[in-house]
């Protein structure tokens, strides 16, 4: 086993997500400016849906993947070839359910008309999404970082064009078209990332029709990783999805404007939580790095080793949250001045800055239980966070208190599934 590569593989993952978090931030400024709070509100309402639709489409697939190359032991063409099929089959018929309920989702559920194109345009971006991230799947568990990294960086950078050339031209149509058309960039972006990495994959060997041909063994394998994975992230999509929905429903009720909530909402969702978690890049790349090290070591009963990594990747996310978090604290309106050119949001983000170091660290201990095929205990995390966040943001918003309601019930949640996290860990590996 090379120990170097894991940190090699981090190192990778960090400089590209960095380059990606600081797009993302163009992405974010850009879009911004052009469609203001109003239509940043309505963008985040669609969000919890995009999300769900997302996990959905992609069946927990790429992380299946990544943890069955990394094992070494099947066929990868197979893998991957075999479940591109299924994959486009469910993305077909997620397609047609959004096309029969998308008026229902935005009138009955998320009681926002605008919302109406771009809940349709999620549908198209879909199968473009599912199929990048089964070929990231197979790049990760081959723990070659750099097409992944060179894809995001383009995507990017593609996405922030459609959008400078596009967005101007839909807002004259109305905010809603542009909202779409927002969605719909991805797209494009998400072919173009398609395309390269599919320039990465290796060209010395022949493709057989019989590849794309499923075996039962394989496809038992990814079913029985990405079901509960998939499971998992649907609980706590779906608590998303039920977030805006329950927010309009009770403050209507107790008697704040349609405006207000989604002004609110759209400062929290879209200004707040983003800049928060801007330090996630990291995270997320100790984690991607984490599952084929951890299958790996795991499949090998190198429980020392295993245990040694994840106490890393806990150290090394601890590294960068702390100056961060402090700094947020103490510099609030700087922060949202610079990357958004607003001081709305403030109180919220010191008081969620330091619940947010535990999201930090809950990411590489979630990819560390599915990568040892704990998937099932990662997904009683997802569902007890949920739950409680869910009941929780239900009674805080009766509460008449506006939107701390949700500031509240999301601070609880993310204690308690990185606590539940945390603990399945060490029942495992006898963490200490």
């Amino acid at each position: 086993m090379k120990k170097s590569q894991f940190i090699k593989s981090s190192i990778i993952l960090i400089i590209g997500g960095l380059i990606t978090k600081i797009l993302g931030m163009f992405i974010k400024i850009i879009t911004t400016r052009l469609i203001g709070a109003e239509g940043i509100g309505i963008y985040m309402l669609l969000t919890p849906t995009y999300m769900v639709l997302i996990t959905l489409a992609q069946l927990g697939f790429p992380v299946a993947i990544s943890k069955l190359v990394a094992e070494e032991k099947n066929n990868n063409k197979n893998i991957i070839l075999s479940i591109i099929p299924i994959s486009l089959l469910i993305n077909l018929i997620i397609i047609l359910v959004i096309l029969f309920f998308g008026n229902f989702i935005s009138n009955n559920l998320l009681h926002e008309p605008r919302t109406y194109y771009g809940i349709i345009c999620i549908g198209f971006v879909l199968p473009f999404i599912s199929i990048s991230s089964i070929i990231r799947g197979y790049f990760f568990g081959k723990e070659r970082m750099v097409p992944h990294v060179i894809s995001n960086i383009s995507e990017d950078i593609i996405r922030i064009i459609i959008l400078i050339i596009g967005v101007p031209i839909f807002l004259t149509k109305g905010i809603e078209f542009a909202v779409a058309f927002i969605v719909l960039s991805n797209m494009v972006s998400e072919l173009t990332s398609i395309i390269i990495l599919t320039l990465f994959l290796p060209k010395n060997s022949k493709i057989k029709s019989e590849y794309f041909v499923p075996k039962k063994n394989n496809i038992k394998s990814i079913f029985n990783i990405s079901i509960p994975t998939t499971i998992g992230r649907f609980i706590g999509n779906i608590g998303y999805f039920f977030e805006p929905i329950i927010l309009t429903s009770v403050l209507l009720k107790c008697g704040y404007s349609n405006h207000y909530i989604v002004y609110e909402y759209g400062v929290i969702s879209g200004f707040v939580l983003p800049l928060l978690l801007l330090p996630s890049f990291f995270t997320m790349a100790i984690s991607q790095a984490l599952i084929p090290v951890i299958s790996k070591a795991y499949s090998n009963n190198n429980l020392k080793y295993t245990n040694k990594k994840i106490k890393q990747a806990i150290y090394l996310s601890l590294a960068i949250g702390i100056p961060i978090t402090i700094l947020f604290e103490i510099f609030p309106s700087f922060f949202l001045n610079i990357i958004y050119n607003t001081n709305e949001g403030v109180n919220y983000l010191r008081v969620l800055a330091p619940i947010c170091l535990l999201q930090y660290i809950q990411a590489p201990l979630t990819s560390s239980l599915q990568a040892m095929g704990k998937a099932k205990e990662a997904m009683n995390g997802s569902l007890i966070g949920t739950i409680s966040r869910t009941i929780l943001l239900f009674l805080f918003s009766n509460l008449k208190i506006g939107l701390w309601g949700l500031v509240i019930s999301t601070s609880i949640g993310i204690i308690l599934v990185t606590h539940h996290q945390y603990k399945q860990i060490k029942k495992v590996l006898f963490f200490n």
